[in-house]
């Protein structure tokens, strides 16, 4: 039984089954936890494919939920979250593991995803499409019926227990030519799309998030729904619900909200100053 069934007398895998109302879907996220607000049908799709071991990749902008989401269902479903970082210095060997020379012992040492693999973990790799080619070469094997992990230097291969899930995250806005994955590799994956929520449930996200007044959570999603709009300011990424959250503890906090936007917003959006003005005279006008 994992820990949210303890936490609720329920049936998780029922409750999920059948959540198809804002209700259900709030009642299953009740409780301690990372908190995460479902925006659309995510948990079932989790659900269903983590009983048929399916992987599961997880696409949308930054700041958009994906790994809060891979947290909470880690938590909801009582397993340990292993989550790898990748970037273009993500090698196969960083995911399976390596000897190590111990004193006067050559001592094999499992990589992350081996760990998970072998313990029934979720293993979450954030960003796949910055590993190198031979890391995402390296997953096929688990994530086809075989699911079966292989260690050439070790000549061992482990079957994935049926707890074990593996999951990843890419940004297709943000990605760029070689830096796309392959079909070969996105076909392997039930996915699930991630975007910005509509404003009522990103005010809700914030509230739920950072105990800000609803009225200040308003008036932040509304700062944001506007940037977004602006195609013209040619930013590289827009607004995330997470600088949204970022300047609603800024200003629970006790900084005046325009100072918030700018600190929050602002400037980690761009160092452009023409734009950064354009911005913070958006922020002026709404607070």
């Amino acid at each position: 039984m994992s820990r949210l069934e303890k936490d609720l007398g329920i049936d998780a895998g029922a409750l999920v089954g059948a959540a198809t109302s804002a209700g259900a879907r709030a009642a299953l996220f009740a409780g301690d936890g990372p908190y995460y607000h479902p925006v659309g049908r995510e948990i079932e799709v989790f659900e269903h494919a983590d009983r048929n071991g399916l992987p599961l990749l997880l696409k949308g902008p930054t700041g958009s939920g994906k790994s809060r989401f891979v947290e909470r269902m880690a938590w909801a479903t009582g397993r340990e979250l292993i989550t790898v970082a990748c970037n273009d210095e993500t090698s196969a060997v960083d995911l399976l593991g390596r000897y190590l020379v111990q004193g006067a012992d050559t001592v094999w040492t499992d990589g992350p995803l081996t760990r998970g693999v072998r313990s029934g973990a979720i293993v979450y790799l954030d960003e796949l499409a910055e590993a190198r080619p031979d890391t995402i070469v390296a997953i096929h094997s688990l994530t086809d019926h075989r699911r079966t992990l292989f260690l050439d230097r070790r000549d061992e291969s482990i079957c994935a227990p049926p707890a074990f899930l593996l999951a990843a995250s890419f940004n297709p806005g943000y990605q760029r030519g070689f830096k796309e994955l392959k079909p070969s590799t996105r076909q392997r994956f039930v996915t699930l799309a991630f975007d910005y929520p509509r404003e009522a449930v990103e005010i809700e996200i914030l509230c739920g998030e950072t105990q800000i007044d609803r009225e200040i959570a308003r008036r932040l999603v509304v700062y944001a729904r506007k940037i977004r709009a602006r195609t013209e300011f040619g930013l590289a990424e827009t607004v995330s619900t997470r600088l949204l959250a970022s300047a609603a503890r800024l200003i629970r906090d006790g900084l005046p909200p325009r100072l918030a936007c700018n600190a929050a917003i602002v400037q980690p959006l761009t160092d452009d100053p023409d734009i950064c003005r354009a911005l913070q005279d958006l922020a002026d006008l709404s607070f």
